[in-house]
């Protein structure tokens, strides 16, 4: 084969590749004994159950494939939430969730609709799967206007809440406005953090057939190195999402997340537990942020999305990153004065909040 050849077959396979702007994900730094408060994950271990199935599990299991059904996942998350196990659809985390709802629902050719800040893998997916979108601006104070979405002709709606980065709830009355002025279109409610306040949008599937919400066990549950995420909707629409799974892959969830995700689910007191301490650590930290001149939306998750009108956030995001305190930074337009600062042990934050009040006021010195 002659070079020339060669060269003519990489030009043509090249024309045939689909070429995509990824999602970044938060930083996974490799250092040790640093303190992580970038990507969002729950500072506290899985429910103890979870340890002891863990240390228990029959490693020869691991040659045979898993449930394709996610059997056990599934109907312990139908008892929790009081819906048939046919309305339960289970994936490996909830971007592969949102990914195949994405692919299943917004398939009209008219444009979906999502706030232009929020979750970040939304416009990823879209392009990925050549879906036209529109982003909707939030308000100055990073807060969604139902109205925007009212009477706006379009293709899908998805909308995290509380939202992300942000961490602002919209009122169910609110989401509820927004799916009953859209009948004809599939509204999908991502609610990853929804466990740290604010009301599900779950009891709405009652009222409404184009409704899916969507959870994960990464926030809440301390599972994120698991990957389990689900939806909720009605029958038909989880018949749907699940043709579309088996068209893609059979077996989604591995045996060890079945088996330890039905665990977690099981230990609802240690759940609710975990989740009242995560509160009442973020409600301490807005606390002493506010002290040291620090502005942010009213979190309902755990995390906070914080400003300081006196020093750039980039230059706060390097002091702590040099400190070995990890927090996200986001170089995009209307929020790159801001971080978004994931709610930690209450040593964690201890240290973070000393951190800042030393470094500002080095920074900001007083007349």
């Amino acid at each position: 084969m002659s070079k020339q050849t060669t060269t003519q077959d990489l030009s043509s396979w090249r024309s045939g590749v689909r070429r995509v702007v990824p999602y970044v994900p938060g930083e996974q730094p490799k250092e040790k004994n640093i303190i992580k408060l970038n990507t969002n994950e729950c500072p506290y271990p899985p429910a103890p159950e979870v340890e002891k199935l863990k240390e228990s599990m029959n490693c020869d299991d691991l040659r045979l494939y898993p449930d394709p059904e996610i059997g056990d996942l599934v109907q312990v998350l139908a008892d929790y939430y009081h819906v048939s196990p046919k309305q339960v659809f289970v994936g490996v985390g909830s971007d592969d969730v949102l990914a195949m709802a994405f692919m299943t629902f917004f398939n009209s050719g008219r444009p979906i609709l999502f706030p232009d800040i929020t979750y970040s893998f939304y416009d990823v997916w879209a392009d990925l799967y050549g879906i036209p979108y529109e982003t909707i601006p939030l308000d100055g104070n990073f807060k969604i206007r139902t109205g925007d979405y009212i009477g706006k002709g379009n293709g899908g709606i998805i909308l995290a809440n509380p939202n992300a980065p942000t961490g602002e709830f919209l009122s169910l009355s609110g989401v509820e406005q927004i799916i009953a002025s859209n009948p004809d279109s599939v509204v999908i409610v991502d609610e990853a953090y929804i466990d740290f306040g604010g009301e599900s949008a779950l009891p709405l599937l009652e009222k409404y057939d184009n409704l899916l919400v969507v959870q994960t066990f990464s926030k809440s549950r301390a599972m994120a190195g698991m990957r389990i995420g689900f939806a909720i909707g009605n029958e038909e629409m989880i018949g749907y999402l699940q043709d579309v799974k088996y068209s893609f892959n059979s077996y989604t969830l591995n045996r060890p997340a079945i088996l330890l995700g039905t665990a977690a689910v099981k230990d609802d007191a240690y759940f609710k537990e975990t989740c009242a301490r995560v509160v009442k650590t973020r409600e301490w930290t807005k606390k002493q942020l506010t002290e040291l001149g620090f502005r942010f939306p009213d979190s309902r998750t755990n995390f906070i999305f914080a400003e300081h009108p006196l020093v750039p956030a980039k230059k706060i995001f390097d002091a702590l990153k040099r400190a070995g305190i990890y927090v996200r930074y986001f170089n995009k337009p209307r929020i790159s004065e801001h971080l978004r600062i994931t709610i930690g042990t209450d040593a964690q934050m201890q240290t973070l909040i000393d951190f800042l009040r030393d470094f500002l006021a080095k920074e900001t010195p007083t007349e």
